[in-house]
């Protein structure tokens, strides 16, 4: 008997560093890392193609610099490298967990990852390998979200799954407005025009201007990837 066919060939997972925190307040909590590597795994085997735009900050937030005083392209430069680290610890745990992959990093450190080519990416992913991008785009002023937007595109992915650790789009932030009412679906435009803090503008606009799905989940609740890749309901769809 055939098995639940997914409704997505291929994704791109925008997974924040956040997520690989676990119950630590810094850092990477590398079981966390390996249970979501598990899970990546259960939808690599329904034959779902992944890419994965991971993030920095649970090392180190560029804005959380400038905040601080540093100059912007240093403090973000910053923030691009922690994205990297998080790519390697996120490759070692996919490929314990029996799962091939492909480090690619929009800055050129050779030593651990691979350069940014997009038909070599194309080629991964059409091998079977789950691709993990890190460093953005490679530039200041430009966050993963926009990266994610900017790779999902460029391999041709069918929707970008946002994974946060609350359940979807709300109304206002839901960890500090108790009342707040979260949507099953919303459009591009009305998450601009309510200034709701799904993905930043560019990243909104970029997947608006190019019919690029959105679906916003709960990274902390098990199964919850395979369920968007399986279109169940899930979080929040942004179309």
């Amino acid at each position: 008997m055939p098995g639940p066919k997914p409704v997505y060939k291929r994704i791109l997972l925008k997974l924040s560093g956040e997520a690989m925190l676990g119950d630590l307040a810094y850092g990477i909590d590398i079981e966390r890392t390996k249970a979501i590597a598990r899970e990546i795994k259960a939808v690599r085997a329904l034959g779902v193609d992944i890419a994965i735009m991971i993030g920095g900050g649970n090392i180190f937030r560029g804005i959380r610099g400038t905040a601080a005083g540093m100059e912007r392209t240093s403090a973000d430069q910053m923030g691009l490298l922690a994205t990297v680290i998080n790519g390697i610890a996120l490759q070692d745990a996919l490929e314990d967990v029996g799962v091939m992959t492909r480090h690619i990093s929009a800055l050129e450190i050779r030593s651990v990852a691979e350069p940014f080519i997009r038909r070599r990416a194309l080629r991964h992913l059409e091998k079977g390998r789950v691709v993990i991008f890190s460093a953005g785009t490679g530039s200041p002023y430009f966050t993963t979200d926009t990266a994610a937007a900017l790779r999902a595109l460029e391999i041709r992915a069918e929707v970008i799954l946002k994974a946060t650790k609350v359940d979807g789009v709300f109304t206002d932030d839901p960890v500090t407005h108790k009342e707040a009412r979260k949507f099953s679906s919303i459009k591009y435009l009305d998450v601009l025009n309510r200034g709701l803090k799904v993905m930043d503008a560019t990243a909104i606009s970029l997947c608006k201007d190019n019919n690029l799905p959105i679906v916003v989940f709960n990274i902390n609740v098990r199964g919850n990837i395979q369920k968007a890749v399986l279109g169940r309901t899930v979080g929040t769809k942004v179309f």
